[in-house]
């Protein structure tokens, strides 16, 4: 019986040639014996040589080959590096960016290699793979340089996987295998957008729970933020004992103060099939980054909340230490929620406290929006949305800007999109206020 196509093996183009290499070899032999004199014998002799330069090749030190990675963030004049990455600094590559790879690779042994091809995968979030391949020649050293640039990348976390080197004979008869492992892994982080003229975060939504507080009439809390110098007054606890005994003066422990009014960003994850979903969750995740950005850059206590498969939070708190956890939670957040925005947003009450801002970040439509800010009301919430659409959906002034009981609602298409919505909402409830 016939095996079916899906189930056969490939034919192995390597096999082919071994058994074509024994045919003409016993060929010359036979060629040899039977006919004899000086022809066959230098036929003979010449298929000997070939075939011992075959076998040599095994030993060509492509098994053993090594190398080291550099990375960079691509683009014109861009020479800083990754963390993560051999040979870089401290640079994080954002959404949309391109990566420049060097690998400085050495072949052990003195058997003559034409050329190497190099085949390198970039693995995104632990599933897809990005295939690259380049070769080089080996110089006279055995050792090589093979560069490629990566196309834009997405958001999320990548990791190489082990490099695959393949050499062949100058005749291309057989193939020779080697790879290596040099391990590395970056992070993409979500793009972000400046935000000059929204200071609404800063001040708080105007509603009942509206209030300016002064860092000193702030309470502190139990979280080190910092030394500072001893003012008299001070008690035995607070001195940090460590500081004073490094620089010889009185140093005092300076806590972290809570910020007021709190400001929480809560990003809707629900899978949906619509065609563009996608698109519009990296908008979501993007914008959900950069009102997070400007609310710790303006020195807003910043919590988040995310309705993923894993729910993510982070309660709300300032310092600089909780920027760089959101951005690795945003970066690696993906829209695989099964609950929608109004049965989701319920199990952010354990991070919700009354009276601060919460900003709701989401493409669902209008009616789960009007319900779960109705409800982040009760809850004694200032609730701010912004609102993703697709890019193709038509935009006029009216949809942009839309006021209900509850609170404020931003309809935007892209990042870019985001200042100037926010901006001139702003503009508008201060005029009607």
């Amino acid at each position: 019986m016939r095996q079916p196509a899906a189930g056969r093996r490939p034919p192995n183009p390597t096999r082919r040639r071994l058994w074509l290499m024994a045919v003409l070899y016993v060929s010359s032999l036979m060629y040899m014996l039977f006919q004899g004199g000086r022809t066959p014998v230098m036929l003979f002799c010449i298929f000997n040589g070939l075939i011992l330069y075959l076998i040599l090749g095994y030993w060509s030190g492509i098994r053993r080959i090594s190398g080291t990675r550099k990375a960079a963030a691509g683009g014109p004049g861009a020479t800083s590096g990754l963390p993560g990455v051999a040979g870089s600094d401290n640079r994080l590559l954002a959404a949309g960016e391109t990566l420049q790879v060097q690998l400085q690779l050495r072949l052990p042994g003195i058997y003559p290699v034409p050329y190497v091809l190099v085949m390198e995968r970039l693995e995104r979030n632990g599933g897809t793979a990005i295939p690259f391949e380049v070769s080089f020649v080996p110089n006279v050293k055995r050792a090589g340089i093979a560069e490629y640039e990566t196309p834009p990348l997405r958001r999320g976390v990548y990791r190489f996987l082990p490099t695959v080197c393949i050499t062949k004979d100058i005749f291309g008869f057989i193939e020779h295998t080697g790879s290596f492992h040099e391990e590395g892994s970056f992070s993409v982080r979500p793009r972000t957008i400046t935000l000059y003229g929204w200071d609404r975060i800063r001040r708080g939504a105007k509603g009942h729970f509206s209030h300016a507080s002064a860092p000193r009439s702030s309470r502190e809390t139990t979280q080190i933020n910092g030394i500072r110098e001893f003012m008299p007054g001070d008690r035995l606890s607070r001195i940090h004992w460590g500081a004073t005994a490094k620089t010889g003066q009185w140093k005092s422990k300076e806590f972290e103060r809570e910020a007021l009014p709190r400001t929480i960003v809560l990003l809707d994850a629900y899978r949906s099939a619509d065609a563009g979903a996608a698109e519009r969750f990296e908008t979501a995740v993007s914008a959900a980054a950069s009102l997070f950005e400007h609310g710790m850059r303006r020195g807003t206590s910043m919590g988040l909340w995310c309705s993923s498969a894993i729910p993510t939070a982070l309660k709300a708190r300032s310092g600089g230490d909780q920027l760089h956890r959101a951005m690795e939670l945003l970066t690696e957040v993906d829209n695989n929620g099964s609950d929608k925005l109004a049965q989701a947003i319920l199990r952010a009450d354990p991070i919700l406290d009354q009276g601060s801002m919460a900003l709701l970040v989401t493409d669902a439509p209008l009616e789960e929006i009007r319900q779960t800010m109705n409800w982040l009301s009760r809850r004694n919430l200032n609730p701010v949305c912004i609102r993703v659409l697709a890019a193709n959906h038509p935009l006029t002034a009216s949809s942009q800007h839309e006021f209900i009981a509850a609170g404020a609602i931003y309809t935007i298409r892209s990042l870019e999109e985001l200042p100037a919505a926010l901006e001139g909402r702003e503009v508008a409830a201060d005029a009607g206020s």
